[in-house]
């Protein structure tokens, strides 16, 4: 499963990027420790410190590691974003649409 993550340093944390915290090679190790593999990290200027990209090998994994991140207290504001198959949450919502009836 691929995964989008967005997320905001905390100042302490902060302090250790500025302090030469390696913070490619700790995620990627993130990643593989629930079996996934990071694909890319870009640190960004707006909403948002840092966006990492990579896939899991499915849900469980992916909120396994945030719960992880979160539980250190490193982050704030972190957002995950799974890719879906949206040809399997069509035929779904099609699915859905022909039997649902909606009050009124």
């Amino acid at each position: 499963m691929k995964v989008t993550i967005l997320a905001n340093y905390e100042p302490h944390a902060a302090k250790g990027l500025m302090q030469g915290s390696d913070r490619e090679a700790a995620i990627k190790a993130l990643f593989e420790s629930v079996g996934g593999k990071m694909a890319s990290l870009m640190f960004t200027r707006g909403a948002y410190d840092v966006v990492v990209n990579g896939e899991v090998p499915d849900q469980t994994a992916g909120m396994g590691m945030a719960l992880a991140v979160r539980a250190s207290g490193s982050v704030s504001d972190l957002v995950i974003l799974e890719e879906l198959d949206m040809k399997g949450v069509l035929a779904a919502a099609k699915k859905a649409a022909g039997s649902y009836k909606p009050a009124g």
